[in-house]
């Protein structure tokens, strides 16, 4: 393990994702032969980098009322206690608990909370560079992936199919792009 990494254009400081340019997207197995995408609306993101990368934390949120799947139904019963009980738990959170390198890749360990269960997870991170846009503004690009088993979080709704198998997968794959301005 590494103490410490250097990054080409990192800045230590706080930053802020910007919504209009990122994206909180899922995808899980349907019918056992294709896969159903699908992505959160509203969602927020915090980092605070450190001197040191390693040292740095996140905390995020996604608002599950915000799920869309691109199919207004099945968005309404993924609302429903089914699956995420958008009423009762309005928020799927992620806490960061470490960075650490693997190899060439960045890990970020942390909290996933989801309809009221904590598990710990690790996100596959990748930097996607550092640019200053026209306006003067700081700004990073990243890629974060995760998969999870989505029964570990109370999330079992599921029908069997005539033909063997089940309507819903087991993992879900959860992919995070995101542009984050650094804040003066």
């Amino acid at each position: 393990m590494t103490d410490t990494v250097t990054i080409p254009g990192y800045k230590a400081g706080t930053w802020v994702v910007d919504p209009t340019h990122s994206e909180v997207g899922f995808s899980v197995r349907h019918l056992m032969i294709a896969k159903v995408r699908g992505k959160f609306e509203k969602f927020e993101a915090t980092f605070v980098t450190a001197e040191n990368p390693l040292e740095s934390t996140v905390t995020a949120k996604a608002e599950v009322a915000s799920i869309n799947t691109n199919e207004p139904n099945r968005d309404g019963h993924l609302r429903t206690g089914d699956f995420f009980e958008a009423e009762q738990f309005p928020y799927i959170e992620f806490v960061s608990t470490g960075v650490r390198v693997d190899g060439d890749d960045f890990k970020v360990d942390g909290d996933l909370t989801i309809k009221g269960t904590t598990k710990q997870v690790t996100f596959d991170f990748e930097f996607e560079g550092f640019q200053t846009d026209p306006w003067g503004n700081y700004k990073a690009g990243a890629t974060a992936t995760t998969k999870i088993k989505r029964e570990e979080w109370g999330l079992t709704y599921n029908a069997a199919l005539e033909g063997g198998g089940v309507l819903i997968g087991s993992e879900v794959t959860i992919t995070i792009e995101l542009e984050a301005a650094l804040q003066a």
